[in-house]
């Protein structure tokens, strides 16, 4: 495996390897309805901690959303969680006018979630089929990237 992807999805970058159980985190939707990570146990979930006033988050957004759209009936999903006081009427208007197509939770900015820390954004973490957290990544994330990763952990 390359060097930039070992790298990339360091467990110790963020300390997840602390995260060594399956983590239930429920947040609201959009709708106000709640909603938990658990209900994609058996997939891999990608969960992009964002905000709209990001351009970092802005531009891994088309990666994100390719992502999502290729694998979200196979075994890849994506959650983004809007990590920012905003009025949901803003928040639904930007989702729509990007055209996000995952599911978009809510969350007011806290140090530390229930996945780790948040220190920056965007951040992503990503947690496997069992529902264990195993990576995480501080910055911007690709479609390739994530999909070489998740490749490289079924081939162990």
């Amino acid at each position: 495996m390359k060097n930039w992807l070992r790298g990339l999805f360091s467990a110790l970058l963020l300390g997840c390897c602390a995260l060594a159980h399956a983590i239930d985190y429920t947040l609201p939707d959009l709708d106000g309805r709640m909603q938990s990570l658990d209900q994609y146990r058996g997939k891999w979930v990608i969960v992009n901690y964002w905000a709209t006033w990001c351009g970092t988050c802005r531009k891994e957004l088309p990666d994100l959303a390719s992502l999502h759209k290729n694998h979200r009936d196979q075994e890849i999903v994506v959650v983004g969680i809007n990590f920012e006081e905003i009025g949901l009427h803003e928040l639904k208007k930007f989702v729509a006018e990007q055209q996000i197509p995952y599911p978009v939770l809510r969350s007011a900015p806290v140090r530390k979630t229930p996945l780790g820390p948040v220190p920056a954004l965007p951040t992503t973490y990503i947690i496997d089929p069992t529902g264990k957290t195993v990576a995480g990544e501080i910055g911007l994330v690709t479609q390739k990237n994530l999909e070489d990763y998740i490749a490289a952990q079924r081939g162990k």
